[in-house]
């Protein structure tokens, strides 16, 4: 009997944004340039000092931009992070800064992917095989 960890959750889908725009990549830019204005909103109100509903909204709503491009690692980390904010016990401040730690993590590595993405379907030229 092996014991193999399951395979990490893609930082970027790019099956699963280009069936969301249909294909078209200059959609798929426009997607993706969309999701980099919300994370830069949303992001900011990921903060530890803050009333745990106010992060974990912010969380829920990362999740919900993260699913419609396939950032699934981020979906995952925000999806935790909105659990433990909207738990019936309030997560101590250490728990929140590192959860929300993970989440800007998570964040900062899908951001590089999806500004990565965009340059490829953006470039004239022969593209860069998914």
């Amino acid at each position: 009997m092996t014991d193999t960890a399951p395979a990490p959750l893609a930082l970027l889908d790019r099956d699963h944004l280009s069936a969301m725009t249909g294909g078209d990549q200059a959609l798929a830019v426009e997607v993706i340039e969309i999701f980099r204005h919300q994370a830069e909103i949303w992001s900011r109100l990921l903060d530890p000092m803050a009333d745990a509903s106010q992060w974990a909204d912010a969380a829920h709503t990362l999740k919900g931009a993260s699913l419609g491009i396939g950032a699934l690692r981020l979906a995952s980390v925000c999806g935790k992070a909105e659990r433990l904010g909207r738990g019936e016990t309030a997560p101590s401040r250490t728990a929140a800064a590192v959860m929300l730690g993970d989440v800007k993590d998570a964040l900062g590595d899908t951001l590089e992917a999806v500004a990565r993405a965009a340059y490829e379907l953006g470039a004239p030229g022969p593209k860069r095989a998914s």
